[in-house]
């Protein structure tokens, strides 16, 4: 097999690997009468303590115009809130209401139920193969801009 034919392989694997997962979300999130953005958006919120706008678009890889209508659609949902600094009036950190936390814990459970069954069923002697591979993989992508 040819670099062109590996690349060729790698790229097939990684769409794969992509279609996969947003089935996996689309099942994960369809419970929750949400988007999958807004489910992304959520759960980031929900890691993140008090998280700014422009930290999740960045987090998120999206335009700050495009997370802030994302914001506002879970906000008018009274899923998270926003909150202004007392001490910097600019700053603006958003956080999950109660509400909001509720369906949080239920979609980060349903994810994490599934990554575990997933887990279980790579072979023990390659699940470390796995993990490292795909931090491999992801370091790679992070250092190399596409289309360019």
């Amino acid at each position: 097999m040819t670099k062109q034919d590996d690349s060729k392989q790698l790229l097939e694997l990684v769409r794969r690997f992509e279609r996969k997962i947003e089935m996996m979300e689309e099942v994960a999130f369809s419970c929750c009468n949400i988007t999958i953005a807004q489910s992304n958006a959520l759960l980031e919120i929900g890691r993140n303590v008090n998280i700014s706008l422009n930290d999740l678009s960045k987090l998120l890889n999206l335009e700050n115009s495009t997370m802030s209508r994302t914001v506002n659609n879970l906000v008018n949902n009274q899923l998270v809130k926003r909150e202004i600094d007392s001490l910097d009036r600019r700053y603006i950190s958003i956080s999950l209401t109660e509400k909001g936390y509720k369906l949080y814990k239920i979609i980060e459970d349903n994810i994490s139920k599934y990554f575990d069954k997933v887990y279980q069923d790579i072979p023990e002697n390659k699940r470390m193969q796995v993990l490292e591979s795909l931090e491999v993989l992801l370091s790679v992508i992070d250092v190399n801009e596409c289309c360019k």
